[in-house]
């Protein structure tokens, strides 16, 4: 993480194993802006609220994993393998409440699929919190941030890793397309 931060330019966000006060200070020590809790949340929601006493909300990003289940959005942990039976919309609202000044939407549904976002679930999303929603799991095209944009205005970002790692999508391609459809763009 130090050498990362050190050589990269933009704001940076980490995640994976944060459980604790002293988790988040130590990523942010390191050089992390921001830093991201999903299990450890879970565990203990009250993590959120220290977190952004401590930290300012800016820097606290809830990650949920969020999997279709009986027709209801459930949260699922550690790296979507187990069902907490929690509904999803309500608690990423929850811990928005707590203090949780964004939040990233992974569909375990379309993660990997290459078939598109979860439009439906992001709109649940956007629609029962007010901070920034990033929308993640499912890109195999261009056209599918498009999608997501036009279809979406109220999400902030979309992430995608392998689509980029495996040069399936040229991100110099994809920042000219967003703009070519007026979708503003770093």
């Amino acid at each position: 993480l130090r050498q990362t931060a050190s050589r990269v330019f933009i704001p940076l966000t980490v995640g994976g194993g944060i459980n604790t006060l002293e988790d988040f200070d130590r990523v942010l020590k390191c050089g992390a802006d921001k830093v991201s809790v999903n299990s450890g949340a879970i565990r203990n929601p009250d993590l959120i609220r220290q977190a952004a006493l401590r930290y300012g909300s800016q820097c606290v990003v809830l990650s949920a994993d969020v999997k279709r289940v009986e027709g209801q959005f459930r949260v699922f942990a550690r790296g979507g393998r187990d069902d907490t039976g929690m509904e999803a919309i309500g608690w990423i609202k929850h811990c928005v409440d707590l203090g949780a000044g964004e939040v990233v939407v992974n569909s375990i549904d379309t993660d990997g699929v290459k078939q598109g976002f979860d439009l439906e679930m992001l709109a649940a999303v956007c629609q029962a919190v007010k901070v920034p929603v990033i929308a993640s799991g499912g890109a195999g095209k261009v056209q599918d941030f498009v999608d997501l944009f036009q279809t979406l205005p109220g999400v902030d970002a979309g992430l995608a890793a392998s689509v980029f790692h495996f040069g399936e999508i040229a991100i110099p391609r994809l920042k000219q397309t967003l703009r070519d459809h007026s979708i503003p763009v770093r």
